[in-house]
């Protein structure tokens, strides 16, 4: 009897055990970049990898992931994906370059991927009815205050025993979970008729494509947007994006396609898909100018980021009843102009220098957006199809998150580049252009500087972070304009959608 009483209070542990980790390496990594920028002397072109490589790995193989564990065990595919992800954090700590650390962020996406999509399905197994969702949204209330507090954890850890250690901490939780996993978690798989079929050929097409679209986007600024490997990496993307959505066609593989014709749920998986871009895209270049303007450590930016992590938590607290209140395009619109405003005040700190109560306002208003957006598309995205399609749209949302995030990182990453090259010495095709010294100011290391050069750069940077807060600001607009996708559906429109999708599967 106590062991039965013990198998749901292990299994949920050890799952939330699994989405900390997940949800901090999300998080964590942005306030280290400019020290691994210093350790591997690198410039933002490959730093910026370290946090699209593990969101494009883990948005891309999220369905793939989940059908395995459908097929082979949900337990089965959790402890192989915490195995793999304790392995890639072990070797991103122990990087010895950037390429070596790209490589093994990427095989931590991989694992986390893994880790995250049977967790729902795990607790849905050990709990039944009103203690399934009690249990369902405790571990989302866990997997928030994670993210939320990853800033300050990777702060403590950057300044107090160095940047590799936000993954090597990882390496003694990891294998304490999957061995937790291994002797107290019951295994669970789908009923027979339930299951989907591995797509493989979908899965490589799939990462492929993504792959290849990033890639101009990260060596355009430096390289030129007319080098033959942007170009070619650009059209090779576009192949692998037409093939991806031609082997598709069978409605059996990896994405459904014919959901997409249902409008509440693809405006939902587009606006999941815009917030985290506009949201956590711009916070890599939030934690580099806060470095860089106010001289702070590693530890003072997570701290300065608590208006941001704290305000998600707070607003999420209301966010159940606003739900009750109101529909949800008019929520997602509100939170949309919500972060955009905040994306406002922070474009103007930029502009002036840095301006302590802008900063603060923005960074309140970016989190208190964030926090209204999401529940409401998580709920439509599920309740806009139909019933047997619930965990396939689920997934397929998911998947847009990370996928957003990495997006958001490499256009934004373009858009400061561009912005730099109006600074002293910072062009890439001028004429006695320094590389190094473009490393160190699109890192915000101005300790390298010349002093006489440091308030040009200073000022160059700036100009660059409020670049990027404009045009995410107006990813937040695209956003508010494409929330009345969620209003409801004609009954006719609504019911012929279903039926769509229903007479094809």
């Amino acid at each position: 009897m106590s062991s039965r009483r013990r198998t749901p209070r292990w299994t949920f542990a050890l799952v939330s055990a699994g989405g900390v980790m997940m949800t901090l390496d999300v998080t964590v990594v942005n306030v280290a970049l400019s020290d691994i920028a210093r350790d591997l002397d690198t410039g933002l072109d490959r730093v910026q990898w370290t946090v699209s490589a593990y969101s494009l790995a883990f948005g891309a193989l999220l369905l793939t992931a989940g059908a395995l564990s459908d097929r082979t065990g949900r337990r089965a595919v959790f402890t192989a994906g915490m195995a793999l992800f304790t392995l890639a954090s072990a070797a991103c700590g122990l990087a010895p370059d950037a390429g070596a650390l790209i490589a093994a962020r990427a095989a931590q996406g991989l694992g986390g991927a893994m880790v995250f999509a049977p967790t729902l399905a795990l607790i849905a197994a050990a709990y039944d009815g009103a203690r399934r969702r009690a249990a369902i949204a405790a571990f989302a209330a866990v997997a928030s205050a994670a993210g939320a507090l990853g800033p300050v954890v990777g702060g403590l850890f950057v300044q107090l025993l160095g940047w590799r250690w936000i993954f090597l901490v990882n390496v003694p939780v990891g294998i304490l979970v999957v061995a937790g996993a291994l002797a107290r978690m019951p295994e669970s798989a789908a009923p027979g008729g339930t299951r989907r079929r591995v797509d493989p050929l979908g899965a490589v097409l799939g990462v492929g494509a993504l792959l290849a679209l990033h890639y101009p986007l990260v060596a355009g600024p430096e390289a030129g947007w007319t080098a033959p490997e942007v170009l070619v990496s650009a059209a090779v993307g576009a192949a692998l994006s037409v093939a991806l959505v031609a082997s598709q066609r069978r409605g059996d593989g990896l994405i459904d396609l014919t959901l997409l014709r249902i409008r509440a749920f693809s405006g939902a998986a587009v606006l999941g898909f815009l917030a985290r871009l506009s949201g956590l895209g711009v916070l890599a270049f939030l934690t580099l100018w806060l470095r860089s303007t106010y001289a702070y450590s590693a530890l003072e930016v997570g701290l300065a980021l608590l208006p941001l992590t704290g305000s998600l938590l707070v607003a999420g607290l209301f966010v159940a009843r606003l739900q009750k209140a109101y529909d949800a395009d008019v929520l997602v619109a509100g939170g949309f102009a919500a972060q955009g405003l905040g994306l406002l005040f922070l474009a103007a700190a930029g502009g002036a220098g840095g301006g302590r109560a802008a900063t603060v306002t923005g960074l309140v208003l970016l989190g208190a957006g964030g926090a209204v957006v999401f529940p409401p598309l998580m709920g439509v995205a599920v309740s806009a199809v139909p019933a047997d399609r619930a965990g396939m749209a689920s997934g397929l949302t998911n998947a847009c998150y990370p996928l957003g995030t990495a997006t958001g990182v490499a256009a934004f990453g373009a858009v400061f580049s561009w912005r730099l090259e109006g600074g002293p010495g910072l062009s890439a095709s001028a004429p006695g252009s320094d590389p190094a010294l473009r490393e160190a100011v699109e890192t915000g290391r101005f300790e390298l500087l010349d002093p006489a050069l440091r308030p040009l750069a200073r000022s160059a940077f700036s100009g660059a972070f409020t670049a990027v807060c404009l045009t995410s600001a107006l990813v937040c607009l695209l956003g508010v304009l494409t929330a009345r996708t969620l209003r409801p559906e004609p009954e006719t429109a609504g019911g012929r959608a279903k039926a769509r999708v229903s007479r094809v599967s």
